[in-house]
């Protein structure tokens, strides 16, 4: 976990420095999806220009709920190597799903409905924030926030929420907004250009896979070597890192 705070991004392998905001990041500059739109079905092209075009608007979050959330969406799957008006609107497609009613077609019997979920555990994270820090969640450092969503991650939750991960487990309610957060993210043409993914393939198709070749359409991967920003919480293997400081740990090198 490391988001959009004070010295968030991707470091340089090389200089330690961080990464600055790109218009694209990730392995395939220059690449575009939307640039094969021609050579999809005209309903599919209306769907995925939409995603660019027409944000929806915030129905279902309050207007105190907003900054949480973005608050999450910031730390669980930061976009601060993205320049600012290429970040995807990861908070306004997930409100909308939750105003929409949608759902995966499941809902796990120890969950309660899933827009009841969102709120019972904003509940939880400012009465664990007021137990331990005497704040809400939002008034915590940055630190602090990543340190309490750790908590969450392991299944180990700061004390003050019993009540509530009494009726919702916490490991179900982190899967919840993980999820949710990436399918978000993954649904956006930014970040299928991020991952050189070319988009639907109907009716065009694919013609190379079987030998597992690029596209003559797509662009050659450019990889670079990046490490977490200092202080991320993240990286499976701490101990590593700290006995190897300034050497990347397992899980620190990527895309980003």
């Amino acid at each position: 976990m490391s988001g959009n705070g004070p010295d968030a991004r991707p470091r340089d392998l090389a200089t330690g420095e961080s990464l600055p905001p790109a218009s694209q990041p990730g392995y395939y500059p220059g690449f575009q999806t939307l640039s094969q739109r021609d050579f999809w079905d005209s309903a599919t092209r209306r769907v995925v220009e939409e995603r660019v075009r027409n944000v929806p608007r915030i129905r279902f979050f309050s207007p105190a709920e907003v900054p949480l959330m973005q608050c999450l969406c910031d730390h669980l799957l930061p976009q601060g190597d993205r320049e600012p008006e290429r970040r995807v609107p990861i908070l306004n497609y997930l409100d909308e799903r939750l105003a929409a009613g949608r759902i995966p077609g499941y809902r796990f019997e120890v969950m309660p409905p899933d827009g009841e979920a969102y709120r019972l555990g904003f509940q939880a994270l400012d009465r664990m924030a007021w137990t331990a820090r005497g704040s809400d969640f939002l008034g915590l450092d940055w630190d602090s926030q990543e340190a309490l969503l750790k908590a969450l991650h392991d299944a180990e939750p700061w004390p003050g929420a019993e009540d509530v991960w009494s009726r919702m487990p916490v490991h179900r309610w982190w899967a919840l907004v993980m999820g949710d957060i990436a399918a978000a993210y993954y649904a956006h043409p930014w970040a299928w250009d991020e991952i050189g993914f070319g988009g639907p393939a109907y009716p065009r198709g694919y013609s190379r896979l079987a030998h597992g070749e690029a596209e003559p359409w797509e662009v050659d991967e450019r990889r670079y070597v990046w490490v977490a920003p200092e202080g991320a919480l993240s990286d499976p293997v701490e101990s590593e890192r700290v006995a190897h400081r300034g050497t990347p740990a397992q899980g620190q090198l990527g895309t980003h």
